[in-house]
């Protein structure tokens, strides 16, 4: 059986972690899988957003295997360390709008993947939370930097410290989720998410996720050179005039990412 399930509807990737017997947990074979399709993903300039999520009910991913980790030497747990951190990092730089669907628990590296994510949506009727020192770790996937990108130092301090595992409405709380629906909501909700996303110039969303992100690590001046230089790849562009043109015309206008 296939660790991954992809599927793509239009402009949208659906990227399934696809081992629901596991609870949706890492194993190298499915981050080897993740990375793979993550990276045929980058290249392909129609896909416009992509959506994150996990088979089964129960879980979006309960993080690293730990049967598997039970069976590997010290040499190994260090290899999978690399690649999941490896893998995160290459969601996290997706050109693309990233959008984690987290229909049911995530933990350690589960939620560190939602980290990696642009936006989380998540089932009002469960749990999530940076786990990992419970187990006499840490977390090892972007856990201890991403969270107080996101939520502040202390704040995060805070979970990571106690391993808190919250439930959904105290996530949107803390600022660790965008939006909390009703389970039976889940999928419509993450779709007009995602289409509201997809209405707008691709190449436009592209460079606006690039300067958000690379601004935010520098200083202003530096950020808003990014941001200038993002916005003049938008000038040239037959999308740009699109917008115009439908704008004068009071239509919608169709974008071709070009």
């Amino acid at each position: 059986m296939n660790t991954i399930h992809y599927e793509q509807q239009g402009n949208l990737a659906f990227i399934t972690l696809n081992r629901p017997e596991a609870m949706n947990a890492f194993n190298y074979e499915m981050l080897t899988e993740l990375g793979q399709v993550v990276e045929a993903i980058r290249i392909n300039p129609d896909i416009r957003v992509v959506v994150f999520t996990g088979a089964g009910e129960k879980a979006f991913s309960v993080g690293a295997d730990l049967k598997e980790r039970k069976t590997l030497t010290d040499q190994h747990v260090k290899r999978n360390i690399f690649k999941i951190g490896e893998v995160f990092t290459t969601i996290e730089n997706l050109p693309q709008p990233t959008i984690a669907m987290m229909n049911g628990f995530a933990f350690g590296g589960g939620m560190e993947l939602a980290l990696a994510c642009d936006f989380r949506i998540i089932a009002d009727d469960t749990l999530l939370g940076l786990t990992e020192t419970s187990l006499a770790i840490i977390p090892g996937a972007g856990g201890t930097q991403r969270l107080p990108r996101l939520i502040g130092e202390s704040k995060a301090m805070e979970l990571i410290l106690t391993a808190r595992r919250l439930k959904s409405p105290e996530a949107l709380e803390y600022g660790l989720v965008t939006k909390v629906v009703p389970r039976e909501e889940l999928i419509g909700a993450t779709a007009q998410f995602a289409d509201m996303m997809l209405a707008n110039g691709p190449i436009a969303l592209q460079q606006a996720k690039y300067a958000i992100k690379n601004g935010m690590n520098a200083d202003l001046q530096t950020g808003l050179n990014i941001e200038r230089k993002a916005y003049e790849l938008t000038i040239p562009t037959e999308d740009r005039i699109e917008a115009l043109m439908a704008f004068g015309e009071k239509r919608k206008p169709v974008f071709k990412g070009k």
